[in-house]
């Protein structure tokens, strides 16, 4: 038997301390090359790719589809013996493993730099998706069971638990490590280097995992399934690996039914709602309930409101749309809400700033990074756009429409999830006026933007039919004072009524 390394569970930034593994991209007996995609993992913020740091074969998968597992903890096992295709050897490293050819991680790259992610520099090999198989490996709970004991060592595996685990990825990367993107994930050089260098360590059994497994099921399976009130974990899937199929669902829906019974959906959902649920608070929920209890529980909130009469905003909207230069880009409301906010917090720019417990200390930001609070299938997410004070209304419009397209999708890099210095939600496109929103925490204000309605509105003497909307500006008031707050809130309000008086500031 060859050398035997397991990759662990890493840290891909952000903080992260699990991920639930979506599914897997190999299968026990695969050769893999290294820069290929081992598996899709759902983290706090998107649901990303894990490339391999080894070439070799496949020889244990430790975790199924859906299991919740720890940072730190192995979930796959490679052989990288002698046997396994390996990169164009070079000067061999202090690890014993060879030097990876160029365009693979760890090997040369254009520009003098190192590739450390998949796709980066020239493509020398193919990665291919295989189906998922019937057979995957899983953590033997039974003395009959258990694996032989690899040889030693077991090592280079970053995303280690221990004292010798590499450094967390944070936001302000050391300057001599250049992080690079790939599909919403940061990994930067020196989480590379220590897979491939890591001092040799005795294997740790990996655990069951945390959570039980999700059944295999495409998402309108599953979508079917809750209609018709099935509950997919006590079926046993009759497609290829153990996959649940229609059939299956509607079968498990209509055996125990009488033959006089009504429609499935109307029979089960009374019966559903009475068994109750319990869902996993995990990935986004998980990561979005502690920002918040964090915030609320924080920083002492004060919420002002401000009824706006927007007709002339509207109005401009529609001949700005048909100007050339926004040709293909959505000029939306919300856009003129965010290029208010922006104007607004240049004349008082304490209002983008922060509070800086240990310090003592207020933080005015230097450049507004403008969150948009965005649902995803997922749940809410944050992204932001750097320094959007100094974007004109052409190029806000793309990076609001990039930043949420992409949001929705999932695929938000971590870098575009932090470094917010003030948030807009937009609860209008659900029909809602206003709310109360919570702080994001780390910043001093939030703004609500709610629908715009036609209402009667008093306009010149008369009441008219005007289209009106409604803002809630929530904010920390250790640092912004109701004077501050309600002036802030008073100037959108104001440019939003009459966009002509940006002209003025």
């Amino acid at each position: 038997m060859g050398e035997l390394r397991q990759f662990k569970l890493p840290d891909v930034g952000e903080g992260l301390t699990d991920g639930e593994i979506l599914q897997w991209l190999v299968a026990v007996g695969d050769t893999v090359t290294v820069n290929q995609p081992l598996c899709e993992v759902e983290t706090a913020k998107a649901a990303v790719e894990l490339p391999s740091p080894f070439a070799g074969t496949v020889t244990e998968l430790l975790f199924e589809p859906g299991t919740t597992v720890d940072v730190g903890t192995p979930i796959i096992t490679i052989d990288v013996g002698g046997d396994a295709p390996a990169p164009a050897p070079a000067a061999a490293p202090a690890g014993g493993a060879s030097e990876p050819a160029a365009g693979l991680i760890g090997g040369a790259a254009p520009g003098g730099r190192t590739a450390v992610l998949v796709g980066y520099g020239p493509r020398n090999t193919e990665a291919r998706r295989r189906p998922r198989r019937a057979v995957h490996a899983a953590p033997a709970s039974g003395p009959a069971a258990e694996p032989a004991p690899a040889p030693e060592p077991v090592g280079a595996d970053y995303g280690s638990g221990g004292a010798e685990r590499p450094p967390l990825l944070a936001t302000a990367p050391d300057a001599t490590v250049k992080p690079v993107r790939h599909g919403g994930l940061e990994v930067g050089r020196q989480a590379e280097a220590h897979a491939r260098t890591e001092a040799a360590a005795p294997s740790r059994p990996a655990g069951p995992g945390r959570g039980r497994a999700r059944p295999l099921a495409k998402p309108p399976v599953r979508k079917l399934a809750k209609d018709l009130g099935v509950d997919l974990a006590l079926l046993t899937g009759s497609g290829a690996g153990g996959v649940i199929t229609r059939d299956d669902v509607t079968a498990a829906a209509a055996g125990p039914a009488p033959a006089s019974a009504p429609a499935p959906a109307l029979a089960a959902v009374p019966a559903a709602a009475a068994a109750g649920e319990r869902i996993p608070v995990k990935g986004v929920r998980k990561a979005t309930a502690a920002a918040m209890v964090a915030s609320a529980f924080t920083a002492p909130h004060v919420t002002e409101f401000l009824t706006v009469d927007v007709t002339r905003m509207m109005k401009l909207r529609q001949r700005i749309a048909a100007r050339p230069e926004f040709a293909g880009v959505k000029v939306s409301p919300l856009l003129f809400v965010a290029k208010a906010l922006l104007l607004a917090a240049q004349r008082h720019p304490m209002v983008n700033s922060s509070w800086d417990e240990a310090a003592q200390e207020i933080v005015v930001h230097g450049q507004v990074n403008l969150g948009i609070a965005a649902a995803t299938p997922r749940g809410l997410v944050v992204p932001n756009v750097k320094d959007a004070g100094r974007l004109s209304l052409a190029e806000l419009a793309g990076a609001l429409s990039g930043l949420t397209e992409t949001a929705r999708a999932g695929r938000t890099a971590p870098a575009d999830m932090s470094g917010g210095t003030i948030t807009i939600t937009n609860v209008g496109v659900f029909g809602v006026d206003t709310g109360t929103p919570i702080l994001n925490p780390g910043e001093s204000a939030i703004l609500a933007f709610g629908a715009v309605r036609e209402m009667p509105w008093v306009h010149k003497g008369k009441v008219r039919v005007r289209q009106v909307t409604q803002l809630a500006l929530s904010f920390d008031h250790r640092i912004i004072d109701g004077e501050l707050g309600s002036r802030f809130l008073a100037d959108v309000g104001a440019l939003l009524s009459d966009p002509g008086t940006a002209l003025a500031f």
